[in-house]
């Protein structure tokens, strides 16, 4: 899922208890796409200038004064904010116009960011003392949200093995940015037909209960649905899997496959639901099970 983000163009966030390798996971993605890839470890005290950087006044050999701009490390390729609910309201909205404008804006100039340019976000869900979250405007700038898990028994041998070993394991990259680029390129030519993108926008709409056509449960489960960006970002990561599948179009499987990613972060439910035990995840398959897919017509 993280790399079906990476190439649609997106950001991802990831959710994992400590210990699950999400940090690892991205690091290793930014290796093996050969991308320049910067960590930002968020903390209560991170300043928004250590994020995107700050003019400072130096002063040259003749004497003269003049501000000169310091680059943060934000401009990269892939991005790693680890923790990213530790930092305060004002350093998590720094990231706003970077993720949606791949820009940032700085005493009045704008500065363009490297191209491809990703966030990879990581969250702890267990400790929430001295926590931010993020406001949904925030939310929303992430094309997914994934929920790293434990692993599983056979697997956990394994890592233990290899991370005990004598000589620790490496990566080499197999591709460039040059390349990602290109990949994303492709997959926005992938091919889609308006069945799929008609599925897709459906989906969306019927999770919003002031939608006339929301099913009777969503306007009894749900407090605010989805809004129009998750309809593109379901087609955009159709476009990407069917890419990772080795496939030059996407299908309406496609997108049932990216809806709980996709939509996980966007739906609120309402309290009866939480009361209920009924969780995001539950609605969101009850949405794609009430939302049938037109078939096609053929030529």
């Amino acid at each position: 899922l993280a790399l079906t983000a990476l190439l649609a163009g997106g950001h991802a966030l990831l959710i994992g208890v400590p210990g699950v390798a999400k940090t690892r996971l991205v690091g290793t993605i930014g290796a093996v796409l050969g991308l320049d890839t910067k960590r930002v470890q968020f903390t209560p005290d991170l300043m928004p200038s250590d994020i995107i950087g700050a003019e400072v006044l130096e002063e040259s050999e003749d004497g003269k004064r003049a501000f000169r701009f310091i680059r943060g490390p934000v401009f990269t390729q892939l991005l790693m904010a680890d923790e990213i609910n530790r930092a305060s309201p004002r350093t998590q909205s720094a990231l706003l116009q970077a993720m949606q404008e791949r820009q940032v804006t700085v005493a009045g100039a704008t500065h363009d960011l490297p191209r491809p340019f990703q966030v990879l976000a990581t969250q702890n869900p267990i400790e929430q003392e001295g926590t931010y979250p993020l406001p949904e405007a925030q939310l929303d700038r992430f094309m997914f949200d994934i929920r790293v898990g434990y692993p599983k028994e056979d697997e956990e041998i394994a890592i233990i093995r290899q991370v005990t070993g004598a000589e620790p394991s490496s990566v080499e990259p197999v591709l460039s940015g040059a390349d990602v680029l290109r990949l994303q390129k492709i997959v926005r030519k992938v091919a889609v037909g308006d069945h799929v993108v008609e599925y897709a926008a459906r989906i969306a709409r019927a999770s919003r209960p002031s939608e006339a056509s929301a099913p009777d449960f969503v306007r009894e489960l749900v407090s605010w649905g989805a809004g129009p960006r998750a309809g593109i970002d379901l087609v955009a990561a159709a476009k990407a899997w069917a890419v990772l599948q080795g496939r030059v179009h996407a299908t309406t499987k496609d997108v049932e496959r990216m809806t709980i990613p996709v939509m996980r972060h966007r739906l609120i439910p309402a309290f009866h639901a939480e009361a209920s035990g009924i969780t995001r995840e539950d609605l969101i398959r009850r949405i794609v099970d009430h939302v049938r897919p037109t078939v096609p017509m053929s030529v």
